[in-house]
């Protein structure tokens, strides 16, 4: 496929772990689009240096049409932090600066400044240590951009999987899980890989709640109760769904060779497979967004932050799917 020429915004995320690293690394390679990293340039030539990759930094004109990636060049759109970052070691004290890289990121994408958001790891323990409850990229990004409910999907090669329920306790599952709540979740799910993917009659394989989804009846009776009557209501309409299945067969070959993507009902009944199959190439993909946001799989990684170890295959892949799903996006429109 060839793209138009793009401006893709890049959070390095958290500063002392492996996402200034990730950023700095890709930006050795070519690529068809103008990456833009919203970064305090200091932390960038600071890790570089540390890399021992060169790095030419200059600031992005957002007026000017985007030009291709030059390798060992990247472009910036400055935010501060308020200390220097040291690799490895967590400092509160910049937490505001990763919030703030978020939402300025999201608010350009908003505009149309760039085609697409991909964001690198950042780390929920520090955050939520300085009194901002912080759940995930997902949740934060839906309630920045008031859309009421999104859709987490993470993918690799063979697989897609989509949840009803992100990051939430176990306990709190149950009651999330209304016919609503499910019903929009299928729909955002149906809606993003028929229209970033090109789908054209997606086919979702969908998992039960309960083991063995519920078997009827005698293990819970939310397949019975929410899920079916749920399944039933939007295959009326023409939407392929099958299920409920059970979670601990649903992944076999049988199955998987005859769907699009599966929807699991929590993040560790479908997301265990999913990084078992893929670690490293998967990527986190946020449907239902006013605008194209893509992420890596994986933490921050503080033991490997300015090693030069951290290994860029999942950042490389969210910047390929961003590409392709905003040059679908532009062909659509």
């Amino acid at each position: 496929m060839n793209f138009p020429l793009q401006r893709i915004a890049l959070t390095p995320g958290e500063p002392a772990g492996i996402g200034p690293d990730l950023c700095i690394q890709c930006a050795q390679q070519a690529h068809p689009a103008e990456l833009v990293a919203i970064a305090d340039p200091q932390l960038l030539e600071s890790r570089a240096r540390l890399l021992g990759l060169p790095l030419q930094l200059s600031p992005v004109d957002l007026a000017a049409p985007p030009q291709p990636q030059r390798p060992g060049t990247l472009k910036f759109q400055p935010q501060s932090m308020a200390r220097p970052a040291q690799p490895g070691r967590l400092d509160s004290a910049n937490v505001d600066y990763v919030l703030t890289t978020l939402r300025t990121a999201a608010e350009a994408c908003q505009r149309g400044d760039y085609a697409a958001l991909v964001t690198g790891p950042v780390n929920k323990e520090v955050i939520n240590r300085t009194g901002r409850p912080f759940t995930g990229h997902t949740e934060f990004l839906a309630q920045l951009t008031g859309t009421p409910q999104v859709v987490m999907m993470l993918a690799t090669p063979g697989l897609r999987v989509a949840l009803v329920t992100t990051h939430l306790p176990l306990r709190a599952i149950f009651s999330t899980i209304t016919p609503a709540w499910l019903e929009q979740t299928l729909r955002i799910t149906w809606q993003g890989l028929h229209q970033l993917f090109c789908l054209p009659d997606p086919r979702l394989l969908v998992c039960g709640l309960n083991p063995h989804a519920g078997e009827g009846g005698h293990m819970g009776r939310e397949e019975i109760d929410i899920i079916e009557p749920v399944l039933e209501q939007l295959r009326q309409e023409g939407m392929k769904l099958y299920g409920p299945l059970p979670a601990d067969t649903i992944f076999i070959d049988k199955y998987l060779q005859v769907t699009d993507a599966v929807v699991a009902m929590y993040h560790d009944q479908g997301l265990p497979v999913l990084k078992h199959m893929g670690f490293g190439k998967a990527i986190n993909i946020t449907l239902g967004l006013p605008f194209i946001r893509t992420s890596v799989d994986h933490g921050t990684a503080l033991d490997l932050a300015g090693s030069g170890r951290a290994d860029t295959g999942s950042l490389t892949a969210a910047l390929q799917t961003a590409l392709e799903m905003s040059a679908r996006r532009r062909q659509a429109a």
